[in-house]
C-alpha cells in the first residue's frame, strides 16, 4: 500500500502544478494554455511557469499533512523535486 500511496502523491503533484500552470496562463496571460506552453518556451519563461503553477502542491502537501496521510505527502514532495530537475534541463 505504500508503493501505491507515494505514486498517488506523485500524481497529485504533478496534477497540482499542471493545474496551477494552466490557471496562471489562463487567467495572467492572453494566450490559451498549449500556445501559451510554446510561447513561454520559445522565449525562456517555462521554468518560471511551472514554478508558479507548484504553488498549488504546497497547498496539496498541507492538506495531506493535515488527514495523516504521510506517504502520499512523500510523493508529493518528490514530485516537486522531479519537476525541479526536469526545470533545470529545459
Amino acid at each position: 500500500m505504500n508503493k501505491k500511496d507515494l505514486l498517488l502523491g506523485f500524481l497529485i503533484g504533478i496534477a497540482a502544478t499542471l493545474l496551477g500552470s494552466y490557471i496562471f496562463i489562463s487567467f495572467f496571460t492572453e494566450f490559451r494554455f498549449i500556445a501559451g506552453i510554446q510561447i513561454m518556451k520559445s522565449q525562456g519563461n517555462l521554468g518560471k511557469i511551472i514554478t508558479l503553477g507548484s504553488i498549488l502542491t504546497l497547498i496539496a502537501f498541507g492538506i495531506l499533512l493535515k488527514m495523516n496521510k504521510e506517504m502520499m505527502a512523500r510523493g508529493v514532495v518528490l514530485a516537486v523535486i522531479a519537476l525541479a530537475i526536469i526545470t533545470i534541463f529545459i
